[in-house]
C-alpha cells in the first residue's frame, strides 16, 4: 500500500484476554494496510472506544464480562457502521452466540484455535487479516427486509417424493442471507435442499439449528449415508465435503475428507460436481454472497449436464460480492436478483404460486 494515496483500514480489537490481545495486535502490525486504533477489555469499553476512534473493523470476542460480544454487537449497529469480525470458540456458547452474532450484523467468525499460540502460526495469521480486509470492503446493508413471497399455512405434511433439488452455495455473509431465504419456502414443497456453507468446524450444527427454529424445512447437518428427503434441508458440516449420488434409497448423501478443492472443504464446486452425476433432471441453483468463486465451476458443469435454473444474488443485496459476480460473469445464471426475493423466485421456478 502505498501510505501517500490510501488510509489504512483502522482496527479496535475487543478482547477480555490481555494475551489475545496482545497476539492480535502482532499479526495486524505486521501488515501495512491496517492499523490498529484502539484496544477494549469488555464489550462496554468495546462501546466508549469505537465512539473515540471511530474504527473500520472492529474484532469483537464473544465471550467477555461486564458486556458479552453479542450485546455489544446490537449497540454497534446502533452506534454506527461499523463492520464486525467475531472471535469465537468452538464451545456450545460460543458458537451458539457466533452464530447469532453473524444473524445480527457480524461480517465473519475467526475461530479461535485449541492453543492461543497457534494464532500466531502464518496461517492462521493470513486468515485474521484477510477478513479484516473483507470485512473492511464488506456492504454493510440492511438484509432484514422482508423476503417477497405470502406464505400459505403449512399443513405439517411433507411431500411423498423429491421432484427437484435446490443446491445452495454461499460463504461470507452466508447465515444472515439463508435466514432470509430457508424460513420463507413452506415445508410441503417437494424438493430437497442441499447447502454448503464455508463455515469452521464446529459452527454448522449450530448454524441448522437456528434455521431449523425458523422454519417449516426440516434443516439439519448432513450426515454420511443418509438418503435425501422432501421438505428436508441439508448443510455441509464444517471442514467435509457433502457429495451426492444414487443409492437403493434414492439420492445419498456422503461425506468426504478429502483435500480441499480451490481452498475449500467443504466445496460449493465438489457438492455440485457430484450433484451432475445422479442424473437428477430438475435442480435449482442458488449462490449467495461470499468471496471468490466457488460455485462457478460446478454450476457451469451442471448446466451442460442437467436442466437447472440458477438464481444469483445482487451485487447490491451481498455482503461481498465474489461468488454472485464468477456466475453472472460467466453468463450462466438465469436469475440476478435481490437477496428477499430468492424465495419467490425459487417457487416460480418449482412452478408454485403463493
Amino acid at each position: 500500500m502505498d501510505s501517500k494515496t490510501a488510509t489504512p483500514i483502522r482496527v479496535l480489537i475487543a478482547d477480555d484476554s490481555i494475551f489475545v490481545r496482545k497476539i492480535l495486535k502482532e499479526i495486524l502490525d505486521e501488515d501495512p494496510e491496517i492499523e490498529v486504533v484502539g484496544i477494549a477489555r469488555n464489550g462496554k469499553e468495546a462501546l466508549e472506544v469505537a465512539g473515540w476512534v471511530n474504527p473500520d473493523v472492529i474484532t469483537l470476542d464473544v465471550q467477555m464480562p461486564v458486556m458479552d460480544g453479542l450485546e455489544c454487537l446490537r449497540h454497534l449497529m446502533e452506534q454506527g457502521s461499523y463492520a464486525v469480525v467475531m472471535i469465537s470458540s468452538d464451545d456450545s456458547i460460543g458458537t451458539r452466540t457466533a452464530i447469532k452474532a453473524l444473524s445480527s450484523g457480524a461480517v465473519d467468525i475467526i475461530k479461535k484455535p485449541e492453543s492461543m499460540f497457534m494464532l500466531s502460526l502464518e496461517n492462521k495469521k493470513q486468515e485474521i487479516i484477510q477478513k479484516i480486509k473483507i470485512a473492511k470492503t464488506a456492504a454493510l446493508k440492511d438484509l432484514y427486509k422482508k423476503a417477497d413471497i405470502k406464505k400459505k399455512q403449512f399443513s405439517g405434511e411433507k411431500a411423498s417424493k423429491i421432484e427437484k433439488i435446490i443446491a445452495i452455495g454461499t460463504s461470507t455473509g452466508g447465515p444472515k442471507a439463508l435466514q432470509n431465504v430457508i424460513p420463507f419456502l413452506p415445508g410441503d414443497l417437494p424438493a430437497s435442499i442441499v447447502i454448503v456453507q464455508h463455515m469452521p468446524q464446529g459452527f454448522t450444527s449450530t448454524l441448522a439449528k437456528r434455521l431449523n427454529d425458523l422454519s417449516e424445512f426440516t434443516v439439519k447437518e448432513a450426515e454420511h449415508n443418509e438418503p435425501m428427503k422432501p421438505g428436508f434441508a441439508y448443510i455441509a458440516p464444517g471442514d467435509r465435503h457433502l457429495v451426492l449420488d444414487n443409492g437403493k434409497k434414492g439420492i445419498m448423501l456422503r461425506l468426504d475428507d478429502s483435500e480441499p478443492v480451490s481452498g475449500h472443504r467443504p466445496s460449493v464446486d465438489k457438492m455440485l460436481y457430484s450433484l451432475a452425476e445422479t442424473g437428477m433432471p430438475d435442480i435449482i441453483g442458488v449462490i449467495m454472497t461470499g468471496m471468490g468463486s466457488d460455485g462457478a465451476k460446478g454450476f457451469f458443469e451442471l448446466k451442460k449436464k442437467r436442466n437447472i435454473k440458477i438464481i444469483a444474488q445482487d451485487e447490491k443485496s451481498c455482503i461481498v460480492y465474489g461468488m454472485p459476480r464468477a456466475i453472472v460473469e460467466m453468463g450462466i445464471a438465469d436469475s440476478v436478483i435481490p437477496l428477499q426475493q430468492i424465495p419467490k423466485e425459487i417457487l416460480n421456478f418449482m412452478g408454485v404460486q403463493r
